[in-house]
């Protein structure tokens, strides 16, 4: 691994979950907001993701979050966390990412899932199957190629205004991800979950089968990661105490609902295995005070070498959350965990 010698760089995942009491198109203006109050406390990127049909999450439609996004934001950049590029064309994405840049200019990224709709019904909506998800190699070359325009793939398409535009292309990990990463010569982010061993695993595999490509001469590693940050140790753990509940309900319902407050949940009489379920949604997670939170994630950045921590917390109440994130930045600001941070 990589010898912490940096500040490391911290950026933000946003989901636009909903509220209890809030409907969507409200989580899509929090998002907003959410993304004007991280930069101005310094954080380096702010990314949204991609789901569909999935009640009580509102980011369906990502490029388009990322515009809105980009309009009142000057400085931070902005990306996906990510496309899911088996549920679209290769040759949209490019236009879609061609006109971001073009209107943003280097301030977009281009994250890159893997993933398909979680249900049937979702995939046979988005035209799409599971092995859709075995193309992805092929179709993220294919991405590629509009941009340097010698894609192979359609000769003689190009995509406008694509061409020639270099947006910085990222791979999200999930099962064979990292080595599509290590082979393309991209970013590479990942998860730190089930006790980081999997995510180091990975990372290792990454770094030592990465090839140099026109995109990145070396790999980069961002881990995203749960983290809460409070006054007190219960305090941050109540923080992610919502999203922990909400998706113990999507897995044993198949609803994700709004985040409710932390009383309520922690008042629930749970069954056996919603209690099961529970606690493994809060495993991995980091949460503590300051200090705990500076040794936590110091370890995780010095054991995985991670160049940048990808923060994706979220919870009930908004203001708890943006003190959970100041607290954080000030964190990074005062060199409290480091990383090489380098190039992207």
């Amino acid at each position: 691994m990589n010898a912490p010698s940096q500040p490391t760089r911290l950026s933000v995942l946003d989901r636009s979950l909903a509220r209890q009491g809030h409907d969507h198109s409200q989580a899509l203006r929090d998002t907003v907001r959410f993304a004007r109050e991280t930069e101005a406390l310094g954080y380096h990127r702010f990314w949204v993701s991609e789901h569909h049909g999935v009640p009580g999450v509102a980011g369906s439609a990502p490029t388009v979050l990322a515009a809105a996004v980009a309009a009142v934001t000057s400085r931070i950049r902005i990306g996906t966390g990510g496309v899911m590029l088996p549920n679209h064309r290769p040759l949209v994405v490019a236009e879609q990412f061609g006109v971001l840049e073009s209107l943003y200019p280097g301030r977009i990224d281009m994250g890159l899932g893997r993933s398909v709709g979680f249900t049937g019904g979702i995939r046979r909506a988005l035209g799409h199957d599971r092995r859709d998800a075995e193309d992805f190699g092929a179709q993220l070359a294919e991405l590629l190629g509009y941009f340097t325009g010698d894609q192979k793939t359609y000769p003689g398409v190009h995509a406008l205004p694509a061409e020639g535009l270099r947006v910085p292309a990222y791979v999200l990990a999930t099962g064979a991800g990292a080595d599509i990463a290590a082979e393309h010569g991209l970013p590479l982010v990942i998860a730190a979950v089930g006790g980081h061993e999997r995510t180091l695993e990975a990372i290792t595999r990454y770094r030592r089968n990465f090839r140099p490509s026109a995109w990145s001469a070396q790999p980069y590693v961002i881990v995203a990661a749960g983290i809460a940050v409070a006054e007190t140790t219960e305090r941050a753990r109540r923080l992610q105490v919502p999203e922990a509940w909400a998706t113990v309900f999507s897995r044993t319902r198949g609803v994700f609902p709004p985040l409710s407050p932390a009383g309520e949940i922690l008042s629930l009489e749970m069954t056996a295995r919603e209690r099961a379920l529970f606690e493994e949604a809060l495993q991995g997670q980091i949460h503590g005070t300051e200090e705990e939170v500076a040794d936590a994630l110091g370890a995780l950045v010095e054991r995985s070498g991670a160049e940048e921590v990808l923060v994706t917390m979220n919870t009930f109440d908004q203001d708890e959350r943006l003190d959970s994130y100041r607290r954080l930045a000030r964190l990074a600001g005062a060199g409290a965990f480091a990383g090489v941070a380098r190039g992207r």
